[in-house]
């Protein structure tokens, strides 16, 4: 009789299916209401029966072809359990913006003794799935779940354990000044584990809101790319469906410790007319990979994307994202840098799809790549798939090291070398950093800037 062996990919992925799907978050404050209940079930089984028929990506998959992911194989990873956090624990994660419009989440369980609502604006509404009043209830099906590419193995993995999330919902003609932050906090344990964050916002027509998530740890002191004793693994999905003239500012922040894993993807649907901003910030994990996909599906259209990964040590920091404009009047601009120090190991692959059907789009797509080390190294691979003949379209990368006669410029200024290099580092990254919304979120990257090329000895 012939044995066939099965593939580590396969048998890990199973085993780690069976670990997350028997150790759901319950969300015991604000337990689900009956109808939600089984709405999620029905979700769950169907996505634990896409993953049983998948396997953990390979280098001999395209989109994974220079992200080695066997490193996390070699862990077995527990569902992480709830944890109490003093507040004095989260104060550095703070935004002074939204001290008291924040929405915290430890180890992927609802902390509502972290979190504070007491300014939230009129219109929207911030909280969990058991906290749903019934209007929202109704509709929470046309929602959850339902971008497209569902059947992606994390992210399939992650709705097999969904059991809660984090909601924004704007409601519509409401215009929110006030910013909101999503805080997701993973800690270290005895053992490795690994929490998988849902989160979901609904703008409804003709709204307007600024979101903040921000993955981050609390047990760790200094730059997020610190080695811990343990590892962890955060598996997050965000869904952000715009509503037709409606507009989100989304900025999202990984700042986990360099012991992690971190693969997240984020979906966006916009409408008519709508405009979505989407502000990418990675500085820790020892592997990280956002994907960003958006989905245009109504003329006129607006997106922006604006990315900046900062790595050092042996990080590996992977960003996909794909645009697709279904419609004419499309407008696509992205921007992505990223800052690669010591063994680090970056990954840019940017694709926009311009069918027949999208006639006066404009996009534009930029990957600029700072290398401060010669063992430094970066894959970019820009991508335009243009069939539409009346559209204005362009597309590059860019891989440089420090330019030698712009420190000659600034060292003849009366600079030292090491401050002539900080400087030039900071004005790469402050290109992006200055887009940001809110101004305490500028500073605080831009310390994290500064720390590590101060760091770092030329």
């Amino acid at each position: 009789m012939v044995q066939v062996k099965e593939k580590p990919e396969v048998s890990y992925l199973s085993r780690l299916l069976d670990r997350v799907t028997t150790s759901l978050p319950v969300p015991a404050a604000f337990p689900l209401e009956r109808a939600i209940a089984e709405q999620l079930q029905q979700v769950r089984d169907n996505a634990a029966s896409w993953v049983r028929e998948l396997a953990i990506p390979t280098r001999r998959n395209e989109d994974w072809r220079f992200t080695d992911l066997a490193p996390l194989l070699e862990l077995q990873f527990e569902a992480a359990s709830a944890v109490e956090l003093p507040i004095d624990a989260i104060a550095p994660l703070l935004l002074a913006e939204a001290e008291e419009t924040r929405l915290v989440f430890v180890n992927g369980h609802f902390a509502p003794e972290l979190s504070d609502l007491q300014k939230l604006p009129t219109g929207v509404f911030v909280g969990t799935l058991g906290q749903l009043s019934e209007p929202y209830r109704d509709r929470l099906g046309d929602y959850i779940a339902q971008q497209p590419d569902s059947k992606e193995v994390f992210t399939a993995l992650n709705t097999s354990s969904l059991a809660d999330a984090a909601v924004v919902w704007v409601a519509k003609n409401q215009a929110i000044e006030t910013p909101i932050h999503l805080l997701f906090i993973s800690l270290n344990g005895e053992t490795s584990v690994t929490s998988q964050p849902r989160a979901l916002v609904v703008a409804e027509p003709n709204s307007k809101a600024t979101l903040v998530e921000h993955y981050a740890t609390a047990d760790i002191l200094g730059c997020s790319d610190r080695p811990a004793k343990t590892a962890y693994f955060t598996n997050a999905v965000t869904e952000i469906w715009v509503g037709e003239n409606a507009e989100i500012n989304h900025t999202r922040m990984q700042r986990d410790n360099g012991s992690a894993f971190h693969i997240g993807r984020s979906a966006i649907s916009q409408a008519r007319n709508s405009r979505y901003t989407c502000n990418a910030i990675s500085l820790g994990a020892k592997l990280s990979r956002h994907t960003l996909d958006v989905y245009q599906t109504g003329e006129g259209t607006e997106t922006h994307l604006n990315g900046l990964t900062l790595i050092g040590r042996e990080q590996v920091s992977d960003t996909h994202s794909a645009v697709f404009l279904n419609h004419p009047h499309g407008a696509i601009d992205q921007l992505h840098k990223t800052i690669i120090d010591d063994r680090a190991h970056a990954i840019f692959n940017g694709r926009i799809v311009v069918p027949q059907m999208a006639q006066m789009t404009d996009a534009a797509q930029l990957n600029r790549n700072l290398l401060l080390s010669p063992k430094a190294r970066v894959n970019t691979k820009p991508q335009l798939e243009i069939v539409a003949d009346n559209v204005k379209c362009a597309h590059g990368a860019t891989v440089s090291q420090l330019e030698a006669d712009e420190i000659f410029y600034l060292r003849s200024r009366g600079l030292d070398e090491t401050t002539s290099r900080n400087l030039l580092i900071d004005a790469f990254a402050a290109e992006i950093l200055d887009r940001l919304p809110l101004v305490s979120l500028r500073h605080i990257l831009a310390r994290c800037v500064a720390c590590r090329t101060e760091e770092h000895e030329f």
